[in-house]
């Protein structure tokens, strides 16, 4: 009931910001064309790489289309948590939105591909396997759902933190682990023997600063513009997993567009995410410099020391190689080979 409500309340606060401009309206110039208004939501902070990436899209569309396509990003979870982001672009009451994978389980579970631990080497094969017909295989089917897929961003590689050392798979026993409400991650730190708790990101810092979480996983920039090496002693540099973001639209909306339209908002994308990637890339050096002068410990595990949570997280893939397809898991298994040759 309370969820609800909340998702009437986020609802409400759409349709305020919608008075005045909606979807569209007439526009004086490109030859009585109507102007188009886009509305993109996303739970960052503006002092973050999504944000930047958000703001890029906004400017190339604006200037591929002088105007006529206007992007309004609303970050900080302005128009709701990403759950009601992706419900509301369902229902088409928001156009857009920048959405973690992980928390889009519940919609489309093959997309828990990405969330599997250890599955890619190096970055560059990941943006190589997420660029690739892979993308489109986990993005088609979602069309049926009313969300359309145009391009996955990223959040970067999810490091550990917690109010111990974590070297090896048998420190996490016992511990409350803060996660996304994702099946396969609460499956991963059950495999580590932990106790994961799903707690929203906004509260992260609370549950933590509480006690009610010992730990949690998160990519640098996350960590350092929530501020959660304040209330952790210890972050362990892991690289156990991946968040990457998606860029998705209203099916609803996106189909009303021209095809001309259509081609500018997903090259815009593409393009927006190649210099998001880019900026994700310079600032994670100074995120770590940022923890560790706060007196937090950097722990910078041994390639031993990987290997053994590898192993202890192997169990992941198996258990949900039938949610996510074993063809699609293989195919990705594929791929990775090929783009390590």
């Amino acid at each position: 009931m309370k969820r609800r409500i909340s998702l009437i309340l986020v609802f409400a606060l759409v349709l305020t910001l919608a008075v005045g401009c909606g979807t569209s309206e007439p526009a004086g110039g490109q030859g009585g064309q109507e102007k188009i208004v886009i509305r993109l939501g996303h739970d960052l902070l503006e002092d973050t790489h999504q944000h930047y990436g958000a703001l890029e899209f906004k400017k190339m569309v604006e200037e591929k289309t002088d105007g006529r396509i206007e992007v309004q990003v609303f970050p900080a979870g302005q128009l709701g948590t990403d759950i009601e982001i992706a419900e509301m672009m369902q229902s088409n009451a928001v156009e857009a939105g920048l959405v973690p994978t992980a928390k889009l389980s519940g919609f489309h579970a093959p997309l828990q591909l990405i969330d599997l631990p250890f599955l890619f080497p190096s970055r560059e094969i990941t943006y190589k396997l997420l660029d690739s017909e892979l993308a489109d295989d986990l993005f088609q089917p979602m069309e049926k759902i009313g969300l359309k897929g145009l391009a996955f961003w990223e959040s970067g590689f999810k490091q550990f933190t917690a109010n111990k050392e974590i070297r090896k798979p048998s420190d996490f026993e016992g511990l409350q682990i803060r996660v996304m409400e994702s099946p396969l991650l609460i499956a991963q730190y059950r495999a580590l023997g932990a106790n994961p708790i799903p707690i929203d990101f906004s509260e992260t810092y609370n549950a933590l600063q509480q006690g009610v979480a010992d730990g949690q996983e998160n990519p640098l920039v996350s960590i350092a513009a929530m501020r959660f090496y304040e209330v952790q002693s210890h972050m362990t540099l892991s690289n156990h997993g991946y968040l990457a973001y998606a860029l998705l639209f209203s099916n609803s909306f996106w189909d009303r567009l021209s095809p001309e339209d259509q081609e500018i908002l997903q090259t815009a994308a593409r393009e927006a995410g190649v210099l998001e990637r880019q900026e994700a890339i310079r600032r994670e050096e100074g995120f770590i410099e940022t923890i560790e002068s706060s007196g937090t410990t950097v722990i910078r595990l041994s390639d031993e020391e990987m290997a053994a949570f590898s192993e202890a997280m192997k169990p992941v893939h198996e258990e949900f190689a039938d949610v996510i397809g074993r063809d699609l898991l293989q195919k990705a298994y594929d791929l990775i080979e090929e783009f390590q040759k």
